[in-house]
């Protein structure tokens, strides 16, 4: 028998939620959830019930960092002009800037 998904107050979550998002959607959620540190459920429950996604620097998280920095140079690199940079790109390096602030206690 599997180990029963429990919340931080020791409840167990019996419950399903899904929901479905655009191919976009789901790779900024995705890079969110990997910036946090938190498996997707636990990102996703904290953002919906509004409470503060606190990232504690570890090596997943330093590695997730530099996952997305790559990626943003990659399309940095592929733009030409800075005015065709799309929205998405910009939460993406907006989400890596709060995470490298944050880690830095500042």
């Amino acid at each position: 028998m599997s180990v029963k998904n429990l919340d931080e107050k020791g409840r167990f979550r019996s419950r399903t939620i899904g929901f479905r998002v655009s191919p976009e959607e789901e790779k900024l959620i995705n890079s969110a959830v990997a910036l946090s540190g938190l498996t997707k459920q636990d990102y996703i429950v904290k953002k919906l019930t509004d409470k503060t996604v606190t990232v504690l620097p570890n090596p997943k998280v330093y590695k997730a960092i530099k996952n997305q920095l790559s990626a943003v140079l990659d399309e940095l690199q592929r733009i030409e002009n800075g005015n065709s940079i799309d929205s998405d790109l910009l939460e993406v390096i907006r989400l890596i800037n709060t995470t490298l602030y944050g880690t830095k206690g500042e």
